[in-house]
């Protein structure tokens, strides 16, 4: 297999669960979150010569890789669970989570078979959160095709939260490693 142009790695906001305060990423802005990721890419040159690596949460992840599938980026998957123990935690208990799963199984037929993060590097060690050893399977993922390849967008509010394996931390993390950061601040969502 060739290498990838470039690689475009995604993090971002799952949509807020009802009544959620203050609100981070409320349903009525998912029509800006998908204009927004697809200017990203469209403004970059995305397309086939490229890879997207993401999770496959409901919200920011979805959308970045329908975007990707538009362009015809190859989409390589990364999950944190067993794929049924993903789509329970983190594509269905969201805001219209029967919307998402939807989305989920319809984008499903165009990448590869997910790579799960149990099989691939074995139980989760002790002490260790699994969303944020995914994080950095993920951008460790990308930075082997070649630092200077990577562009990790991301569709965040800005905090800084600290949360072990939130997107605060992917941005930490790829800012460190000299990728290409691209912030959609969901704060500014119209």
């Amino acid at each position: 297999m060739t290498a990838p142009r470039r690689v475009f790695l995604f993090s971002g906001h799952m949509p807020d669960v009802p009544g959620r305060t203050p609100p981070r990423f409320p349903m009525d802005k998912v029509p800006a979150a998908r204009q927004r990721i697809a200017g990203v890419l469209d403004a970059q040159g995305a397309g086939a010569q490229d890879l997207a690596l993401s999770q496959a949460a409901a919200g920011g992840d979805l959308l970045f890789l329908q975007a990707c599938v538009a362009r015809g980026l190859r989409c390589e998957v990364l999950l944190p669970f067993e794929e049924d123990e993903f789509i329970r935690r983190s594509v269905e208990p969201v805001s219209e989570g029967e919307r998402w799963r939807a989305l989920y199984e319809a984008l499903r037929p165009h990448w590869a078979p997910p790579r799960l993060m149990p099989r691939e590097l074995g139980p989760l060690p002790d002490g260790v959160n699994a969303f944020e050893r995914c994080n950095l399977w993920l951008l460790h993922t990308a930075l082997a095709q070649g630092a200077g390849r990577v562009h990790l967008v991301v569709l965040w509010n800005g905090d800084g939260s600290g949360h072990r394996g939130g997107t605060d931390h992917m941005v930490r993390e790829a800012r460190a490693h000299a990728a290409c950061v691209h912030w959609i601040d969901a704060r500014t969502l119209a």
